[in-house]
């Protein structure tokens, strides 16, 4: 009876850890991801740490550095986070106003977190753009992360049905051959999935560190390429592997139905004949 219960008891673990993996995800959102003349200038950023699609919460303790970047100038943001919550979690947000044109660059670098389930520890670099008052200049620009996504079409300004592409840099260099996860922010959990296998999308980079991905429907979109560091962090006296993700936020707008194509007009050649007299 004893071995019995012994087994079952196993056997509830194996299947408990059998499920599909969960992707996390480096979070920062402004309130919109172009801002046009006449507009509010003021932006209300929001940062952290969750499975978006899943709309599943894990604390995020106040990052490291928080910055924007225009014109390969940086500003330090991180005096101005304040704590509040997302998903029942500890998060921050801050306001930041748009004083001239340009593309902004808002990223954070976050304190490791801990993962006991995969014995290491996560650091998500996590970035996003935003267009300010007709600006096209700098929209490729680098921050300098450790783990980066350079994007390869511009990052506003997208339908759902475009192709996104960018390239995940590791330490400064093309990384080939990495996993991008790619999911959007489910607010409220309005997409429902058929399983858990369409939560997280997954490509490859290819040997120049490039990714490619259609997006699917409107929304906010994160792509998350995971590097490992191995060995490369202390816990506890013991040296573990960090995992380095390289996050990049992206807005995809639905297609105007106003600009919908009307049907074409018959020509002459194919419009039916008048039907004969009687």
């Amino acid at each position: 009876m004893q071995r019995c219960l012994v087994l079952g008891l196993c056997l509830t673990l194996v299947l408990g850890l059998a499920g599909v993996s969960q992707a996390h995800f480096g979070l920062i959102l402004p309130d919109k991801s172009m801002v046009m003349q006449g507009d509010n200038p003021n932006l209300e950023l929001t940062l952290a740490f969750c499975h978006p699609f899943e709309q599943k919460g894990m604390p995020l303790a106040k990052p490291k550095k928080c910055g924007v970047l225009i014109n390969k100038e940086k500003t330090d943001l991180t005096n101005t986070l304040q704590e509040t919550k997302v998903l029942d979690n500890e998060a921050w947000k801050a306001t930041y106003a748009l004083k001239k044109p340009g593309i902004y660059a808002f990223y954070f670098d976050p304190q490791p977190y801990w993962e006991p389930a995969e014995n290491k520890y996560i650091i998500h670099q996590t970035k996003t753009y935003v267009a300010a008052f007709g600006a096209e200049e700098g929209w490729d620009e680098e921050v300098g992360l450790k783990a980066e996504i350079t994007p390869l079409a511009r990052p506003y300004g997208l339908y759902a049905g475009n192709t996104f592409q960018g390239m995940v840099k590791f330490k400064g260099k093309p990384a080939a051959g990495v996993d991008v996860e790619v999911e959007m922010w489910n607010p409220d959990k309005k997409v429902t999935a058929p399983n858990e296998y369409f939560y997280t999308q997954v490509v490859k980079t290819d040997k120049n560190g490039v990714f490619t991905f259609t997006v699917p429907k409107a929304g906010w979109w994160g792509f998350s390429a995971i590097n490992e560091d191995k060995k490369s962090m202390d816990h506890e006296g013991k040296k573990v592997d960090a995992e380095y993700g390289a996050v990049m936020w992206v807005q995809f707008t639905g297609w105007p139905a106003s600009a919908s194509v009307p049907a074409p007009t018959p020509s002459p050649a194919s419009a039916p004949a008048p039907a004969a007299p009687k």
